[in-house]
């Protein structure tokens, strides 16, 4: 399977919130903005699933850099409405990232991406192995 590789956000001004604690979970601030990712293995692939849904793919990135293959994205909104002498100015702003350490049997040159229905499938197929034959009969000379 593939690790995890945990990004924690540093609020170096936080100071608790009585409603903070998983004791009541709908009264506290948290939103998380990770998103929810399986991971499968089959014979040739190791499969991610990434559950990102109203994400726009052309704000999804995904990098690798040596052994991490990075999974990341930020948008942003803002929206205008004036009307009946006054003015409503909203914004949302979100991003996430993900990180996650390569297995060695996985050919990076074909991994692949594909994005439907609010679900980011990530392919990282595993490299051929060489079939070793395991019995032979040998001649004698």
């Amino acid at each position: 399977m593939l690790p995890t590789i945990m990004r924690r956000s540093f609020r170096p001004f936080y100071m608790p919130n009585l409603f903070d604690d998983d004791f009541l979970p709908a009264l506290s601030n948290r939103t998380s903005s990770m998103p929810a990712v399986n991971i499968r293995e089959d014979e040739k692939s190791y499969i991610l699933d990434l559950a990102v849904p109203g994400m726009d793919k052309k704000d999804i990135k995904i990098d690798t850099n040596e052994d991490v293959l990075t999974i990341s994205s930020e948008s942003k909104e803002e929206s205008v409405e004036e009307r009946d002498g006054y003015k409503k100015k909203e914004f949302n702003y979100s991003s996430f990232c993900r990180s996650f350490y390569i297995p060695e049997n996985v050919n990076r040159e074909k991994i692949e991406a594909n994005y439907k229905d609010g679900i980011l499938t990530v392919s990282l197929p595993k490299m051929e192995e060489e079939k070793k034959n395991i019995s032979r009969q040998i001649t004698i000379s």
